[in-house]
């Protein structure tokens, strides 16, 4: 198991103070350790205000997809929160019941994630399966619900959303699957919406297709969105915010332009050295300021 960074290398930008600048998604010293007690997230600390978008960047086992499923309470089995806070919208998350994380999620907060089709049953149309979302999630009757998922379905970009809604899963491309899958996660207006590695499996056109979409959603529903991807390009175009994972710390937090332009950590200098064949030179130019 690798050791955390060295604390004093860490670069992380000053707190801003007052009510207005209070978080929607605050986390505070997170630990977390596997069934044998090895550390693998060590004292994360970050911030993600009402209405932005944050990106969590870092190679595989960094610690930033267990940051966030410590954030949704869908650790894995055997590994467990043990140390620090997470508020979301003032409530502290790591007091509650099971129960009461399970009832957040959807309604406050609700996730994307890689491989769409592993969360959908393929023996049940995309339509059905969404128009259940709704009737669980928005209290809706079997009716309202079908028609509302067929709304959903052409809001997310959908073509002939009413012939999708009839489709199985097998019959729907990655990015189609993806589209669904957003399109459940926001079926209760939920105020946080985390995309890990989302896009990760697509092709670079239906990427970027499928991120405008969300930074659509983010725009047109008041969202706030955390995006987890080892592509500092997928960041650059999405977030305003960055901070960067390594050995299940945060080593660089702050601006994403500033991030890109002006690294402070070597390990994040490292990253975009490593990115500079695949074009984030160009990316930094349109990452939101």
């Amino acid at each position: 198991m690798s050791a955390p960074p060295d604390c004093a290398t860490a670069v992380r930008p000053a707190a801003p103070a007052g009510p207005e600048h209070e978080p929607l998604l605050s986390v505070r010293g997170l630990r977390v350790s596997v069934a044998d007690g090895s550390e693998v997230v060590h004292g994360v600390d970050l911030d993600v205000p009402r209405g932005s978008a944050a990106g969590l960047v870092g190679e595989s086992g960094s610690g930033k997809t267990l940051t966030c499923r410590a954030v949704l309470g869908l650790l894995p089995a055997g590994v467990k929160v043990t140390g620090g806070a997470i508020s979301l919208a003032g409530t502290e998350l790591t007091a509650l019941r099971d129960a009461e994380r399970a009832r957040l999620r959807g309604t406050h907060v609700a996730a994307v994630f890689q491989d769409p089709a592993s969360y959908l049953n393929p023996s049940i149309t995309v339509g059905r399966q969404l128009a259940e979302v709704l009737r669980v999630k928005a209290g809706l009757g079997r009716r309202a619900a079908r028609e509302r998922a067929v709304e959903l379905l052409a809001a997310m970009g959908l073509r002939r959303p009413g012939h999708v809604a009839t489709q199985y899963p097998f019959e729907l491309s990655g990015g189609m699957l993806q589209r669904v899958l957003i399109a459940m996660s926001i079926t209760a207006d939920p105020e946080l919406l985390i995309a890990d590695e989302a896009t990760t499996a697509l092709d670079v056109t239906v990427q970027a297709e499928v991120l405008e979409l969300l930074s659509e959603l983010r725009r047109d529903r008041g969202l706030t969105l955390v995006v987890v991807s080892h592509d500092l390009a997928v960041i650059a175009r999405t977030c305003e915010t960055v901070h960067v994972f390594r050995d299940g710390a945060v080593v660089e937090s702050g601006p994403t332009r500033r991030v890109l332009r002006s690294p402070r950590h070597p390990y994040t200098r490292k990253l975009i050295d490593d990115h500079e064949r695949f074009g984030i030179a160009r990316v930094r130019e349109r990452s939101p300021r």
